[in-house]
C-alpha cells in the first residue's frame, strides 16, 4: 500500500466497501473529566480542521472522558452527519461496582450500545469495535449479538481491538461459517515501541480482511522527544492517571529503552527538519496491513502537527535505522521456523518463492 498524502486520500476498510480517511481522528481527548483532555471549545477547534481537510473516520467509545467524548462529537457532528463514520467501542465498564456494566455478554453489548447512540444523538454507529477480550464471555454469544445489532440497523460495521489473534481468528471463523456480519477492522497499539504485533495480529489480520486502526501511534506521545530520563517513573496503578506521564508509565513505555528508541526518532527528524511525533507517525504507515492510525490531540496545533505527517516519506535509510532500534525479539514458533537447518529441512534444500 502506498503511502497517504492527505486526509482526503481515501483507502478501503478491511473487506469493507467503506472508504475511510488514512487517519482516524481519536477523541479520547476529548473533555476534561479524566483530568488533561481538552476543552469543548478546543475539540470543535480540532474536529473543525480534520473534517475540512477530508478527514472522515473519528473514533471514540462509549466509557472516554465518562461519556463526554461521545456528548461533545455528537453535537459536532450534526452538521455533516451523512458523510462522517463514527467508530465507537463498548467492552468498558460504565458503572463502578456493578459487574455486568462492563465486559463483552450480550447484557452490555446492548446496554452500552444504547448508551452511544443517546450520548452522540445519533441512530445508527458506522464501525462498532469490541474494546478488549474479556475471557468469559462465549465467541458464539458475542458474534451473535454483534450481528444482530448489524441486522437491527444500530451498527454497519464491526471491529475488535485488543484481542488475542487466535480469539480474533476464531471470531471471523465462527462469522464467516454462519453467515453473521464480519469483523473489518482491527485496533491494536502498533508503535516503534510496540512491535510484538507484528508477529502474530498483523499477519493474521492481512489475511482474514481486518484494516488494522493502529491506536497510540505515539506510545503516548513518548516519541515525540520531550521525554529524558529525569522523567522515568513506573506505574500500576488502576485508574487512569490525572498526567499524560502517568498514563504512559501505566502502559510500561516509561523506560529506558523506549528513550533509546525515541533518540533515534529524534535524529531522524533533525535530519528531515520535521518532528519526532511526525516521523513515529509516518512509520506506522509502512505496514501494509495499516488502513488507519488513530490519532489524538489536546490542541489544534498538535493536530496540524500530526495531519502533516501523511506527507512525510522516509528514506530507505532512515526506516533501517528505525526498524533496528526497535526490532522487536523473535517468538516460537517463527524463532524456530527461521532457522537455517528448520528451512533446509522445510524445503529440501530448494528454492522457490515464499508467501508472507
Amino acid at each position: 500500500m502506498s503511502p497517504p498524502i492527505a486526509l482526503d486520500h481515501y483507502r478501503l476498510l478491511g473487506r469493507s466497501g467503506m472508504r475511510v480517511s488514512p487517519l482516524a481522528l481519536g477523541t479520547m481527548t476529548f473533555g476534561s473529566d479524566w483530568g488533561w483532555g481538552a476543552q469543548a471549545s478546543e475539540a470543535a477547534r480540532i474536529f473543525d480542521a480534520y473534517v475540512s481537510r477530508g478527514g472522515n473516520l473519528i473514533d471514540t467509545a462509549v466509557n472516554y472522558t465518562n461519556g463526554s467524548s461521545e456528548q461533545i462529537l455528537g453535537r459536532l457532528i450534526k452538521p455533516q452527519r451523512e458523510r462522517l463514520i463514527i467508530s465507537t467501542k463498548f467492552t468498558m465498564a460504565r458503572h463502578p461496582g456493578d459487574p455486568n456494566s462492563g465486559g463483552n455478554h450480550r447484557m452490555n453489548l446492548v446496554n452500552s450500545v444504547e448508551a452511544s447512540l443517546r450520548q452522540l444523538d445519533t441512530d445508527r454507529i458506522e464501525l462498532l469495535h469490541l474494546h478488549a477480550w474479556d475471557f468469559t464471555t462465549s465467541a458464539d454469544e458475542v458474534m451473535r449479538g454483534l450481528d444482530d445489532l448489524v441486522r437491527a440497523g444500530k451498527v454497519l460495521y464491526l471491529g475488535i481491538s485488543n484481542t488475542p489473534a487466535w480469539k480474533v481468528a476464531q471470531l471471523q471463523t465462527l462469522a464467516d461459517l454462519r453467515g453473521w456480519a464480519p469483523l473489518v477492522s482491527l485496533q491494536i497499539e502498533y508503535n516503534l515501541l510496540e512491535r510484538s504485533v507484528e508477529h502474530e495480529l498483523m499477519p493474521m489480520a492481512r489475511e482474514l480482511g481486518l484494516g488494522v486502526m493502529p491506536w497510540s501511534p505515539l506510545a503516548g506521545g513518548m516519541l515525540s522527544g520531550k521525554y529524558s530520563s529525569a522523567d522515568l517513573l513506573d506505574s500500576n496503578e488502576a485508574d487512569v492517571s490525572k498526567t499524560r506521564q502517568g498514563v504512559i508509565a501505566s502502559t510500561g513505555h516509561m523506560s529506558a529503552h523506549a528513550l533509546a528508541i525515541a533518540d533515534v526518532v529524534v535524529q531522524v527528524a533533525r535530519e528531515l527538519a520535521v518532528t519526532p511525533s511526525q516521523v513515529a507517525l509516518a512509520w506506522t504507515f509502512q505496514h501494509d496491513a495499516v488502513v488507519a492510525p488513530v490519532m489524538g490531540a489536546r490542541t489544534l496545533a498538535q493536530a496540524e502537527e500530526n495531519f502533516a505527517a501523511l506527507a512525510i516519506e522516509l528514506s530507505d535509510a532512515h526506516l533501517a535505522r528505525l526498524q533496528q532500534a526497535s526490532m522487536p525479539a523473535p517468538i516460537f514458533p517463527q524463532r524456530f521456523i527461521e532457522r537455517p537447518m528448520a528451512q533446509q529441512l522445510i524445503s529440501g534444500g530448494a528454492r522457490f518463492p515464499l508467501r508472507a
